[in-house]
This record gives structure tokens, C-alpha cells and sequence, in this order.
């Protein structure tokens, strides 16, 4: 198994993302879009620019890094990289994007869930990935997808490349070193 998605691929499911949001949340209210460090927030980021192209006015934005809130903190190694969390819009009372890059057991997600607490209750929070890879772990379910891969075996990765730090837009599920 190895499955590739070059650069127009990647544009075409951010896209698609982008659709499926404009779908379901109006754009007369103000909305937070929030990414999950690393390539969440540039996903995140993304997702911004196509909404305010298709008439959403209000959007705050922000950046969430996890790293302290992961249950898995003691595997990451002795000394984690924690960079900061930039949330400078209010929280309170208004619908919130949470954006990231792969949902595997939903591990992440639960840990954003918790970060975002520390910083205000939004009236809502959605869930958009762009690729959804199966394997939860926890009831956590996401509301908009560009990819979903039904069958990823347990030794095989799904690394998502994106040009801002990888140089090049690319999916690839391939089996772990």
C-alpha cells in the first residue's frame, strides 16, 4: 500500500474543506479559525484566506500548540519543543474552527479541547482535517474533511508535506521507517 497526492490534489481537498464550511457555518457572524501547530496552523491559515474570499468578514485567528496538554508527553522525550499558543481574539460566545492536519486516534484533538479551555468558551467548536486516516481511539469525530482513508494499517504513516516548511504540497501514506 502506498498512496501518493501530489500539490493539486492538496489544493483541490483544501478546497473542498473550504466548501463544505462555507456550507454549513453563515458567514454573517464572526468565526474563529484555529490551527493546530504545525501544519494545522498552515492549513488553518489557508482556510482563512478562502473564507474571507468567499464573504466572511469577522474571522479571528489563532495558533494552538498542544505539546504540554498530549497524554503521550513522556514518549515525546526529555525535552519537548513547546512553542508558543497565539490566541489573541476573544473566545467567548463565538464558533470556533479547530483545524489540523491528520486525525488518526484523536489523541490531538482531545488535548486542543483541553488547551482551548484555558482560553474561553466558544458557543461551538468544528472539527476540520484534511486528512481523516481512521483508528480513533476516542469518540472524537471530525466535521470537515478533505481526505478520508478508510483501510491505513498500523505500521504505515500518513505524513502530510506542506509548502511553507516542506517545499512541496504532498499526501503521502506510506509504511513506517
Amino acid at each position: 500500500m502506498h498512496y501518493d497526492y501530489d500539490e493539486a490534489d492538496v489544493r483541490r481537498m483544501v478546497e473542498q474543506l473550504a466548501e463544505r464550511i462555507v456550507a454549513a457555518l453563515p458567514p454573517d457572524r464572526p468565526i474563529n479559525v484555529i490551527g493546530i501547530r504545525t501544519r494545522g496552523e498552515i492549513l488553518a491559515a489557508r482556510l482563512v484566506e478562502l473564507l474571507a474570499s468567499h464573504g466572511y468578514p469577522r474571522i479571528g485567528r489563532g495558533v494552538l500548540d498542544i505539546t504540554l496538554y498530549r497524554d503521550d508527553l513522556s514518549e515525546i522525550g526529555p525535552r519537548p519543543l513547546v512553542r508558543p499558543t497565539q490566541i489573541a481574539t476573544p473566545l467567548d460566545g463565538i464558533p470556533l474552527l479547530l483545524v489540523d492536519d491528520v486525525l488518526f486516534t484523536g489523541r490531538s484533538i482531545r488535548a486542543a479541547l483541553c488547551a482551548l479551555s484555558d482560553f474561553g468558551r466558544p458557543s461551538s467548536i468544528r472539527l476540520a482535517v484534511l486528512v481523516d486516516r481512521g483508528g480513533r481511539e476516542l469518540p472524537i469525530q471530525p466535521d470537515f474533511v478533505g481526505l478520508t482513508l478508510t483501510v491505513v494499517p498500523s505500521d504505515y504513516r500518513v505524513n502530510v508535506r506542506l509548502k511553507e516548511i516542506d517545499d512541496v504540497d504532498q499526501i503521502l501514506v506510506e509504511r513506517k521507517s
